[in-house]
């Protein structure tokens, strides 16, 4: 029960902090004190209304907010998000456009569960959307998943991309963004292996941990320092009594968060200490440029305690995924396997969360493909964030990735009939 108790603990704080900044806000603001200006009041007003707005997008999954996009025919279409695979932990969407031509790329993108919404990616999916037939894995937040539905572990995540793939067919083309890097690689890997069939044509892993003892960084130091018992005692509780997974252990988001923000805090502090100063200015508003990254980044969702866990001690620590000891559902997935589906590692120069070096690991484990069908870029001066969202992303990374895809797609009735042929030609050049 204590750590039942924490967790809500943790949401009496934040609901709180809500309570206070709004009724600042109220308070500040009332009618009669604007007789007389009092800068104090003034900053009071603007201290609340960013304080209110901060600790309430802390429990809202922000919507997609793509209502249009542009395609080829110089018009705008609109955009219909639509579940095509449900399932407890996480689902299959589709971005559907109608009255556009169908496009012949169809991609895959695998978000990342690591205490953010698939939303985090919302600029990824606008700049493919006018490209390609787009599908997003959706996972869900923890905290609102009954304990009745059983556990969600990294192989229960392998498994639910495997037949995300399976459904899809094997004309798709997936993106892998940061931590489900590895796991994607994985289950590829089991496809290959156990229904060849279902193998997607394409599989680009972005800025993740394939092999994390390749560049250590913060994060795998910290994966090194703590124990795993020590991890369990301080990170994990018990959803509390407000949410349908009550009960359920999980890494809650609000401590993720807290992770977050004191790995710069100073940044934030400042960040958020400017928008104040706009807010009694009269220059901010709900869509400028504060509101529109913390809006998202403030977003956060738990994880199931056994995935977080089963993470730390099996990809990052074990590193199972870099030896390719990997075992999903009793089964040893040998990434050798992997001799049809061409592959492609992205990183950024200047990454330290998934540092390079970590993600092109997967080419080495790849000894099943020729060297024709690997390929990999490093972006010169992005950080994590920009080598899938950004200038960066859609300026140099993206045209490359489409390329990429549309190389081995025209490869793809070879491809199926024998290894043995070339799927890439300009891997060198990418």
């Amino acid at each position: 029960m204590r750590y039942m108790m924490t967790y809500d603990l943790m949401e009496s704080a934040r609901n709180a902090n809500q309570w206070l900044g709004a009724t600042a806000q109220s308070f500040a603001s009332y009618p009669a004190f604007s007789l007389a200006p009092v800068p104090a009041l003034n900053w009071l007003a603007a201290w609340g209304k960013v304080t209110e707005r901060t600790f309430q997008r802390m429990i809202v999954k922000p919507d997609w907010g793509i209502r249009t996009v542009t395609c080829e025919d110089g018009k705008d279409h609109v955009v219909e998000v639509q579940t095509v695979v449900e399932r407890p932990f996480g689902d299959l969407i589709y971005f559907k456009v109608p009255g556009r031509d169908i496009q012949p790329r169809k991609v895959l993108l695998v978000a990342p569960m690591s205490g953010h919404y698939a939303t985090l990616l919302r600029s990824t999916v606008a700049s493919l959307l006018p490209d390609c037939e787009l599908y997003v894995t959706d996972w869900h937040n923890a905290r609102d998943i009954p304990v009745s539905e059983g556990k969600f572990d990294v192989e229960d995540y392998t498994l639910y991309l495997v037949d995300f793939m399976r459904h899809l067919g094997p004309d798709t083309h997936v993106i892998a963004v940061c931590q489900p890097a590895p796991l994607t690689l994985a289950a590829t890997a089991y496809l290959a292996e156990l229904d060849p069939a279902a193998q997607p044509l394409t599989l680009t892993l972005i800025g993740g941990p394939i092999d994390p003892d390749a560049t250590p960084t913060e994060v795998t130091d910290f994966g090194r320092r703590v124990t795993m018992g020590q991890l369990e005692e301080t990170a994990i509780q018990r959803v509390g009594f407000k949410y349908k997974g009550v009960g359920r252990l999980v890494y809650p988001g609000l401590l993720q968060l807290t992770s977050f923000m004191s790995m710069n805090a100073d940044r934030h502090s400042e960040a958020f200490s400017n928008q104040i100063r706009r807010e009694m200015r009269g220059e901010a508003g709900d869509h400028d440029a504060h509101n529109r990254f913390y809006d998202e980044y403030l977003a956060v969702m738990d994880m199931t305690a056994e995935f977080y866990l089963s993470t730390v001690e099996r990809i990052f620590k074990a590193g199972e995924i870099a030896k390719n000891d990997f075992v999903v559902d009793g089964h040893k997935v040998d990434i050798g396997k992997i001799t049809n589906v061409a592959v492609k590692t992205v990183e950024g120069a200047n990454d330290d969360i998934s540092a390079p070096g970590q993600c092109i690991a997967a080419l080495d484990l790849c000894t099943g493909l020729p060297d024709s069908m690997k390929a990999s870029h490093v972006e010169p001066g992005a950080g994590h964030y920009g080598i899938f969202a950004g200038r960066s992303w859609r300026d140099n990374i993206r045209p490359l990735v489409l390329e990429f895809m549309n190389t081995n797609s025209t490869k793809k009735s070879t491809r199926r009939r024998t290894s043995s042929r070339v799927a890439n030609t300009n891997a060198a050049a990418n």
